[in-house]
């Protein structure tokens, strides 16, 4: 699977911590993030992560910054993008199953890194319910 990770200054330990998860798992993953903790701005991290989604060069896409918010209001500017708010692994499931999220974003402030590398997990293992959500989630993008 090909998975695209980006994250400001607030997920350097995070990210780290999920590709050398991911890639143990035999996942090929592009690293759009910061490796430092110096400030840097989050949509700088998250508009490659959403092109490398948009453009059908990763599966899926991980985002993370301080509460996750800002970082996933920016991915989710681009068209076909559905960038998920996540703090728990139930959630990330949800997010895969009801919306067809194909972005999972993480608060790096408000979870741990084994918190993150269970979401992460678990996001990317759950695939999409469709049925009654197909309709729900053809609804998302402005046209």
């Amino acid at each position: 699977m090909k998975i695209s990770i980006g994250n400001d200054h607030a997920g350097p330990e995070y990210k780290k911590a999920i590709i050398k998860m991911l890639e143990e798992k035999g996942h090929q993953v592009t690293n759009y993030g910061t490796d430092t903790s110096e400030s840097v701005d989050y949509p700088d991290f998250a508009h490659p992560v959403a092109n490398d989604i948009t453009n059908g060069k990763a599966d899926f896409g991980i985002v993370i910054c301080g509460s996750g918010n800002g970082i996933a209001m920016s991915a989710n500017k681009h068209q076909g993008v559905r960038a998920a708010l996540c703090w728990t692994k139930e959630i990330a499931e949800l997010a895969r199953q009801h919306n067809d999220a194909n972005v999972i974003s993480i608060p790096a402030r408000y979870t741990s890194i084994k918190q993150a590398e269970e979401m992460v997990a678990t996001f990317i293992a759950t695939a999409f319910e469709g049925g009654r959500h197909q309709n729900r989630v053809d609804k998302i993008a402005c046209q």
